[in-house]
């Protein structure tokens, strides 16, 4: 047969093969939607502030190419400095206490729960329900039973005679952001339990009856065996603790408004970058000074995030 021939032959068969499939190829049409949806809502905005932060503002009106003086400023000038930092530190404070919080009786929870006990999955939907609330629900609700007048909680300790401990958790800085945290790991608790859960319960069980063959105690497989194991599960809710911390603003929002007072004392870099942005902090500059500190915090949580993966891999593969 000549070479045309086969190449005609060939051509006709793909022809046929992709006409016999062609539901098949149809269905990636159904994610159209969904990706145009990501790349306007996700992608766009990404690009938009970087494209931002190089140019200045005169109200809503770009003006000249400035290349990186809003970075420099937001670093330099006052009060964008001062600010900056402030909010940097109240970030790196939320993290760890999420971490302390949150992840530590998280584990500690799962740990309980995968044991043989009754009633596992009564426990589970009872710790998993904040979750199903919404972030800005959970800010009024608690803002009410923090008051420091009616609030639910100063009447239970005064009904309790314990009124010397009744405190204003939200109108004292010294108190404000640390109830905000607590607030943030009772909400998110259901969700890392059921991760670490889920790492638990991946662990084969053979390992446990070798090492209680062994002579293992119930701490020394605790250490060396079920916390290296769950390592993965580790990793994953502290890269998601990281950033969730890193981008909290609803619920400070929520419970301190955009001021986040008292006195700033629970202001983080999302919500300076609302007063940033959208308030009168910067004038007319305020879209391309925003801009920045959005690129900033985006560079932050995407570098910290890859090294912390980095990290929990390398742990992975020393074990």
């Amino acid at each position: 047969m000549p070479v045309t021939d086969k190449t005609a032959a060939a051509k006709k068969e793909s022809a046929k093969v992709w006409r016999g499939n062609w539901k098949r190829h149809l269905v990636h049409l159904f994610l159209l939607p969904a990706l145009l949806f990501y790349i306007w809502f996700q992608i766009y905005p990404i690009f938009s502030a970087f494209l931002n932060s190089f140019f200045a503002w005169d109200g809503l009106k770009r003006g000249a190419f400035i290349g990186l003086e809003n970075f420099v400023r937001l670093f330099t000038e006052s009060p964008f400095q001062e600010t900056f930092f402030r909010g940097l530190a109240h970030n790196v404070i939320f993290f760890i206490g999420i971490v302390l919080t949150k992840l530590v009786v998280a584990f500690v929870l799962a740990l309980f729960i995968n044991s043989k006990i009754r009633g596992k999955e009564f426990f589970k939907m009872v710790i998993f329900m904040p979750k199903l609330l919404s972030v800005i629900v959970v800010g009024f609700l608690f803002s009410l039973i923090l008051n420091p007048t009616y609030g639910a909680l100063n009447t239970f300790l005064k009904f309790i005679g314990l009124e010397e401990l009744a405190s204003p958790w939200l109108g004292s800085p010294d108190t404000a952001l640390y109830t905000i945290i607590l607030v943030n790991s009772w909400y998110g608790l259901g969700f890392a339990v059921l991760i670490f859960l889920a790492g638990l319960q991946a662990i084969p069980s053979e390992i446990y009856d070798a090492a209680k063959i062994d002579g293992a105690s119930g701490l020394t497989m605790l250490w060396r065996m079920t916390v290296p194991l769950a390592m993965p599960s580790i990793m994953v809710m502290t890269i998601l603790s990281f950033i969730g911390a890193f981008e909290t603003f609803e619920l400070i929002f929520a419970m301190q408004g955009s001021q986040a007072g008292p006195y700033y004392s629970t202001d983080v870099l999302a919500t300076y970058f609302y007063r940033l942005a959208f308030g009168s902090v910067a004038g007319g500059e305020s879209i391309g000074l925003g801009s920045a500190l959005a690129v900033v915090l985006f560079l932050m949580i995407s570098s910290a995030t890859a090294i912390l993966l980095f990290f929990f891999r390398r742990k992975e593969y020393e074990q």
